[in-house]
């Protein structure tokens, strides 16, 4: 798939859409209020006195999501780094098989080679009962040891290829150890802040619980509304929209759960287009077109940093996978500052 940089400035906060689509609800208005602060300035450990519970909460959501696609570009390094190393194991294996078998052929080659030359060769020739026979003999030997040379060619041209695998499945090991460290450091970091979450909403009054769960309703908004750019982005936002229910997990790329990129991969893969793993590598998984210009199936990417993105569902509308502890859903698309709109 050809990725095409757009050469236009990323979308102001302040972007505004025709009037005919940022006209919502009041409802969907309040979402937006309510999400908005997720773009904010931060705390460190999400356990600030600064703001409301219902706001830290989500301000950890949102450190969350950045540690969980730091963890998600992690995982797919790992695993692109232990499929090239189970492919040089395989290749080495291979390798080594070879030169096994050219030492021992060489072997023989070499131990025939010292019986015959055991004697002089003008000696044997003169004790030899059958001179013509000899000539034959001497011949093959010859040839034999041309042999023996291009074999010993062969064998040290293998030994060196060998040698160079083994030390690119070292490097790679080495490699893939850092990233495993690496991705066990964004768990821990993803787990952390969702412990911080849950702990602060144990704290919300059963009147605040009851707000973000409301609010946390997502739904469609009926109405006309653009086609999508194509067939398959059609079909990807048809897919995301069967989705619609599914719970969070981080690190979670379908067919049950999803994260917010998982779950835009999964619904382009279910329409046979393969796009990166991680918010940020879908930012430039296609062409940037305007937010005034965007259609269904675009992808709209969320933050500065890109460490959020949703499905653009029509009607100034996204369907995302928000938070841990919510659902795939429909939101505004204006809940948080847009950074980018991608069409694959």
């Amino acid at each position: 798939m050809v990725s095409h940089r757009s050469h236009r400035r990323p979308f102001p906060p302040g972007s505004r859409w025709p009037a005919r689509v940022t006209v919502l609800t009041a409802a969907a208005s309040a979402v937006a209020a309510l999400t908005s602060s997720i773009a904010g300035a931060e705390p460190d450990e999400g356990t600030s006195s600064h703001g409301s519970a219902g706001a830290r909460v989500d301000r950890l959501y949102a450190q969350a999501e950045r540690a969980t696609e730091k963890y998600n570009g992690a995982a797919e390094r790992v695993a692109s780094l232990r499929e090239r190393v189970e492919h040089i194991q395989d290749a080495s294996a291979r390798g080594q098989a070879k030169v096994n078998r050219l030492r021992n052929a060489l072997g023989a080659l070499a131990g025939a080679q010292y019986r015959s030359g055991a004697i002089d060769p003008s000696v044997a020739l003169l004790l030899s009962e059958d001179p013509d026979g000899y000539l034959d003999k001497a011949a093959t030997l010859d040839r034999i040891g041309d042999r023996q040379r291009n074999r010993l060619r062969e064998f040290r041209g293998a030994q060196r290829v060998l040698e160079q695998r083994r030390a690119e499945a070292s490097r790679t090991l080495e490699r893939l150890a850092k990233q495993r460290a690496e991705l066990n450091r964004h768990k821990k970091s993803v787990q952390a802040k969702l412990g911080s979450a849950r702990r602060l909403l144990e704290q919300l009054s059963p009147e605040e619980r009851s707000d973000r769960k409301r609010a946390a309703r997502g739904v469609p908004r009926q109405g006309g509304g653009a086609e999508a750019s194509s067939a398959r982005a059609a079909a990807a936002l048809a897919a995301a929209r069967s989705a619609v229910g599914s719970p969070y997990g981080w690190g979670q790329a379908g067919p049950n759960a999803f994260d917010c990129s998982g779950l835009t991969q999964w619904a382009y893969g279910q329409a046979g287009t393969a796009i990166p793993r991680t918010s940020q590598a879908q930012r430039s998984a296609g062409r940037q077109v305007p937010l005034s210009q965007a259609r269904p199936g675009d992808l709209v990417i969320y933050r500065a940093d890109a460490s959020h993105v949703a499905m653009y569902a029509g009607n100034g509308q996204v369907v995302h996978a928000p938070h841990p502890g919510a659902q795939v859903r429909y939101d505004p698309v204006g809940m948080m500052p847009v950074s980018a709109v991608t069409r694959p």
